[in-house]
């Protein structure tokens, strides 16, 4: 019997279809049991040798991973990143890798929004206070009186800007494969935008040219109390580096929903000017739903196409 592993911390596997329609073809389904991102090691030994299709998360889908899932022959990523996938080594094995890519979008750009208030109405400081005994009247800042400066103009970050806008904040962009951007945003180097921008928001992918774009001569370069978001992928930032930066007062907040080890036990849990949230940004119920949908249907669609499962079957899903 072929097996099936889903190694997200979370899956609906009752009520999707093509899931169902697999198991209902004899293929059996294996979650992951830890309700976290998994090792290298646990990934390597959930897959075994006997999987021949997976849906994955942000695990760690390495050489050796790859090479010791002797049957696999799909990955299809439950959200839109690559990067933690050994693309040219999926490409040797066979394994076709699919991904999720507009799903998660309007969540991750909403999550994104959502910390940028947060941060500028310093609201955790606020309801921590309160929580303890005190009537704060804190005082923050508008949105539309700030100069958003966004790094990458992909499916999430143009709709940070679009939502931006709403508000009436002045929009830059920094995004080397861009050459027109949307109505209203201005493309600048990024020495100019870190320089300028008064929050500077992160979405573009992670690799070995990323790698802690964001660092300590980053940090003093930019405007004395900016803010810093990050919904895009840990070990964009240096995450030591940002806490003295707010620590400092350099930074005025950060907000990050991604971090370079999860879960996340850095120093930036005992800044108070840091605003954390555990990798949640596509934890939108509506978006949720359509990514895990469009996971199995490209599983599905993956496995028909390398003989797993045949047309003829997949006609009634």
């Amino acid at each position: 019997m072929s097996k099936l592993v889903i190694s997200t911390s979370s899956f609906d596997v009752n009520n999707n279809r093509p899931l169902q329609h697999l198991i209902k073809e004899g293929i059996y389904i294996v979650q992951n049991s830890y309700g976290r991102k998994l090792t290298e090691t646990e990934t390597a030994a959930l897959l075994g040798s006997d999987t021949v299709g997976m849906i994955a998360g942000i695990e760690p889908l390495t050489e050796h991973v790859l090479a010791s899932a002797k049957e696999l022959k799909v990955v299809s990523r439950c959200g839109s990143g690559l990067d933690n996938v050994d693309l040219a080594a999926a490409k040797r094995y066979g394994i076709t890798v699919l991904n999720t890519p507009e799903a998660p979008a309007q969540a991750v750009a909403e999550l994104t929004l959502g910390l940028i208030l947060t941060a500028l109405r310093q609201i955790c400081q606020t309801d921590r206070l309160l929580r303890e005994g005190q009537w704060p009247r804190t005082q923050g800042r508008l949105l539309a009186a700030q100069q958003v400066g966004i790094i990458g103009l992909g499916r999430v970050g143009r709709r940070v800007a679009h939502l931006c806008q709403a508000f009436g904040a002045e929009v830059v962009a920094h995004d080397s494969y861009v050459e027109q951007s949307p109505q209203g945003v201005k493309l600048v180097s990024l020495e100019e935008l870190l320089v300028k921008a008064d929050i500077v928001s992160l979405h573009l992918t992670y690799d070995a040219h990323t790698h802690h774009l964001l660092n300590k001569e980053a940090f003093a370069r930019m405007k004395r109390g900016a803010v810093v978001i990050n919904t895009a992928r840990g070990g964009l930032i240096d995450e030591t580096s940002l806490a003295e930066a707010l620590l400092s007062g350099q930074l005025d907040a950060a907000a990050l929903d991604v971090f370079e080890q999860e879960p996340y036990r850095g120093p930036l849990l005992q800044c108070d000017k840091a605003i954390l949230t555990s990798h949640v940004g596509s934890l939108a119920k509506e978006a949720r739903q359509r990514m895990e949908l469009e996971a199995a249907e490209n599983l599905l669609q993956g496995l028909i196409k390398a003989g797993v499962v045949t047309d003829e079957h997949a006609t009634n899903v």
